[in-house]
This record gives structure tokens, sequence and C-alpha cells, in this order.
């Protein structure tokens, strides 16, 4: 109720009631675009561009129980459109040294999965990222990407059974757990 109110006020001109319907899924936003963007910075250029879209055009939002929707929608893409226009290679981070031997190991885990991951196709790449990092549900992340739930669902379990094939299937797994 108080989302719906906030954002009644947003679309008759009221810049604090938008505000505050940001800050409060400030931090899903934040997730939402740092999966697609990778660094803090081109992050909040995506999430400043998405405030701006939305200031921009809130009096045309027909139903305000779909505000989070379709405000999200408006973000992944920004977020695209960022990255169409940069057009270039991503490279990882610097890695820091962390002195425990298990953090080593799952850093190591996390960037022979963003090997593998990169290796996908980016609709398959997009899908298990909103669905595995984030935890997203299969119809939200339909609803977020405007697909049929079908698609979804079909693209999770594409993309799974490739890097099933490029980590080599379960004799990979273990021997992963026979070196830890």
């Amino acid at each position: 109720m108080e989302t719906e109110k906030l954002v009644k006020a947003a679309k008759q001109g009221d810049k604090e009631a938008l505000v505050k319907l940001i800050m409060l899924q400030k931090e899903a936003y934040y997730k939402l675009a740092y999966i697609y963007m990778k660094n803090k910075e081109d992050t909040l250029d995506a999430m400043q561009d998405m405030i701006i879209i939305l200031y921009e055009n809130i009096y045309g939002l027909k139903d305000e129980k779909a505000f989070y929707s379709w405000s999200k929608t408006i973000l992944v893409n920004r977020c695209k459109g960022i990255l169409k226009a940069k057009s270039k290679i991503r490279l990882l981070g610097t890695m820091q040294e962390i002195p425990c031997e298990a953090a080593i190991l799952q850093q190591e885990d996390l960037l022979l999965l963003e090997k593998y991951l990169s290796q996908l196709n980016e609709k398959h790449q997009e899908v298990i990222r909103l669905r595995y990092f984030l935890d997203l549900e299969y119809k939200t992340i339909s609803d977020l990407l405007n697909i049929p739930l079908g698609t979804v669902r079909s693209r999770i379990s594409i993309g799974l059974n490739k890097l099933r094939e490029c980590l080599g299937g379960e004799a990979h797994a273990t021997s992963r757990k026979n070196v830890k």
C-alpha cells in the first residue's frame, strides 16, 4: 500500500516520493545492475540513468503495483545499452592477496566459472546470472527480460548443460572434490 501511495505522489511530480521508492529497493537495483556491469562505477552510472528515465516517464506508468518490475526492466535495458555502447572487452579486476587457502580456492573457482560463463551465448549468461547470482525466480526473470517463462527455463537448461560440457561433466566435479 505504501508503495502505491508513493508511486501516485511521484506521478504527480513529488521528487521525494520517487527517491523514497528507489531507496526502498536500492540494494536490489545495485545487485541487478552489477550483474551486468561488473564494476561499481558503471553500475552507479546505469542506476543514475535509470533514475532520470523514471523521473521523466513515471507519469506514463498505468499500474502503480508494477513500479518495481517496470523500473528494474528500465535498469536492465540501460545496462545493456551502456554495454553495447562501450563494446569493449572487460578484464577481470586485479586479484587481492588473500592469506586463507580456502579463500584462494574459492577465488579460483569463481574465475573458472567466469571463464566458462563468458563462453556461453549472452542470453544464456544473462538468465544464469539472474537465477544463480541474484537468486531470482523464473517468473521474475521472465517479467524482467520480457520473455516467456518457458524461454527462461530453456535458456537456463541449455546454459547449464553447456557449462557442464565445458567443465567436463560429472568427471570434473569428482576430480575437483578429490583435489581439495
